[in-house]
């Protein structure tokens, strides 16, 4: 396997001003992001990153598929501190980053995630058989089983169908990832924990959730503050996994308000 430093993650830039790296989440890819993009670099550099092995960056290989080799190859990437905007396993990605590399993140905005995404005995989340049953749906029908997640995105939306089809045309302008990669990745979703290591999270924190989530329970978010005291959240009433889709205007008027707050 090639090592991820032989082979440097491509980003895209537009707009001028603090930097502002938008990470996507599993299965999908930064196409996602589009409809917030343009709003955004008017007044911010606008950067997205695809995952490992994800569209642009599908012929990236990295010697392990972990949180810690993903992190260090956006750090060394974006090669500048920015505030980093992670939805979903993007949200674990950008907090890794947060937690390693402080430095370089001025910081932090997770959008539909959690430290950790599976359900514990006092841990609201996802089953596990869950997300066995993807592992094994891959096996049989990749796009298919993007296709059942982007349903899950959107569940609870009031617009679900709207917002489906949204995902999917962004998400479908690029090559789909290999069934390898996919695997790799739901992985991490099963086995990252980095609910302990929230306290060390000094950078200016927003969390942002969406009450109708099937992905994330609204029963975390409490948790959640206890762990990471210093951050603040923000819950779309009507949103469930995807709230930068279903509620644009909102979430980019929350987004700028406190970058705005924070940051300028």
């Amino acid at each position: 396997m090639k090592n991820s430093m032989a082979e440097r993650l491509k980003i895209a830039s537009q707009g001028q001003g603090i930097p502002l790296v938008f990470i996507h989440g599993w299965g999908l890819n930064s196409a996602v992001w589009q409809p917030c993009l343009a709003q955004l670099q008017a007044n911010f550099q606008v950067i997205t990153v695809d995952l490992p092995g994800f569209a642009t960056n599908k012929s990236v290989q990295l010697a392990q598929y972990s949180l810690v080799e993903i992190a260090e190859a956006i750090v060394q990437a974006v090669a500048k501190p920015a505030v980093y905007i992670g939805w979903s396993l993007g949200g674990l990605v950008a907090s890794q980053m947060a937690i390693k590399y402080p430095a370089q993140v001025l910081g932090l905005v997770t959008v539909a995630s959690s430290p950790q995404f599976v359900a514990q005995d006092n841990w609201p989340g996802v089953k596990a058989s869950v997300l066995a049953l993807f592992h094994k749906q891959l096996a049989q029908d990749t796009t298919k089983t993007i296709s059942n997640f982007l349903k899950i995105q959107a569940m609870g939306s009031p617009h679900i169908r709207q917002d489906i089809k949204k995902l999917r045309e962004l998400v479908m302008q690029y090559e789909q990832p290999t069934r390898q990669v996919l695997d790799d990745s739901l992985s991490l979703l099963e086995s990252s924990d980095l609910s302990a290591q929230l306290q060390n999270i000094h950078q200016p924190f927003l969390r942002l959730y969406g009450k109708l989530d099937g992905l994330v329970p609204k029963q975390v978010i409490a948790l959640i503050d206890q762990l990471a005291p210093h951050s603040q959240s923000y819950i779309f009433e009507q949103a469930s996994h995807a709230p930068f889709i279903s509620h644009q205007a909102e979430f980019l008027a929350i987004l700028q308000s406190w970058l705005t707050e924070h940051l300028s």
